[in-house]
């Protein structure tokens, strides 16, 4: 996944513009307009690094003259200790771009190192790891690039990219055979159907009708094998609910194409990166 330095600018934007508002009361009054530092990126704990370039840029935007030595870029694995990069600009850039920088790189890191624990764990099957659309408002195109970064698969990106009828579609329309006859007379030929099902009849029902994906919700690995046998290739099986670090690899075991997890973007734990300024 690439991401478009536009999409970027405008996400560092919004958060410098909630965080500074007009003034930085502490920087503007006591430091020197002229006054030029050095600060480090320092690692303070492992895993997968993610959101350099992004946390860099939060100082370009303040500060035109800002240089930079990067010396661990993103997808490469940072250990506790490590120097990830040097800034040196304005004080007042430093001061002002710490805590955004900081924010995007800890968290987009936190989603890069859960991701890879997640693919590590899968390793050997044919299963990828995919996240979903539970995204925090607004970083979706990051979050969603932090996985990747991870090793892990984009789900859609957005309800454009796909027709996707869950348990609250079909209870809404009244049938899956109906719903899915319904879309097929109106959408175009290049858009595919997921279906979620509970159990092997629905999951019948959603064979019988010819869709691209199937999503195995909730169901046991022993559903999920003999959903996989039934399936015999016709469709992407995707298991989805409950997945953990304890039954990832039981479930890749049972031969889905898919695992989707919306915990690596929904509530992933911060990845611990401090900036200190030389003296």
């Amino acid at each position: 996944m690439r991401l478009m330095q536009f999409q970027i600018d405008d996400i560092i934007k919004t958060a410098l513009n909630e965080d500074i508002n007009y003034i930085d009361v502490t920087t503007d009054y006591l430091v020197d307009d002229s006054a030029v530092a050095t600060a480090k990126y320092v690692a303070k704990d492992s895993g997968i690094l993610c959101g350099i370039d992004i946390a860099l840029r939060v100082f370009t935007l303040l500060d035109d003259t800002a240089s930079f030595e990067v010396f661990i870029r993103d997808g490469e694995e940072v250990k506790k200790g490590d120097i990830i990069a040097k800034i040196t600009c304005h004080t007042r850039a430093l001061l002002k771009g710490e805590r955004t920088a900081l924010n995007l790189i800890q968290h987009l890191s936190g989603i890069a190192t859960e991701t890879n624990r997640c693919v590590r764990l899968v390793e050997g099957t044919k299963a990828s790891v995919a996240d979903t659309r539970k995204t925090l408002p607004g970083l979706r195109v990051l979050q969603k690039y932090a996985v990747t970064v991870g090793g892990g698969k984009n789900h859609r990106y957005n309800l454009s990219d796909c027709a996707m009828l869950k348990d609250t579609h079909l209870d809404a329309y009244g049938s899956m055979t109906g719903a899915v006859n319904a879309l097929r007379e109106k959408m175009g030929h290049t858009v595919k159907i997921e279906v979620e099902v509970a159990d092997l009849d629905e999951l019948r029902e959603a064979l019988d009708l010819g869709v691209e994906i199937i999503m195995l919700d909730n169901m046991s690995c022993e559903e999920m094998s003999k959903a996989v046998q039934l399936t015999a290739g016709r469709a992407k099986l995707e298991a989805s609910g409950n997945v953990t670090h304890d039954t990832i690899r039981a479930i890749a075991e049972t031969g889905v194409d898919i695992i989707s997890m919306g915990a690596l973007t929904h509530s992933v734990k911060a990845f611990d990166i401090s900036m200190k300024i030389d003296k």
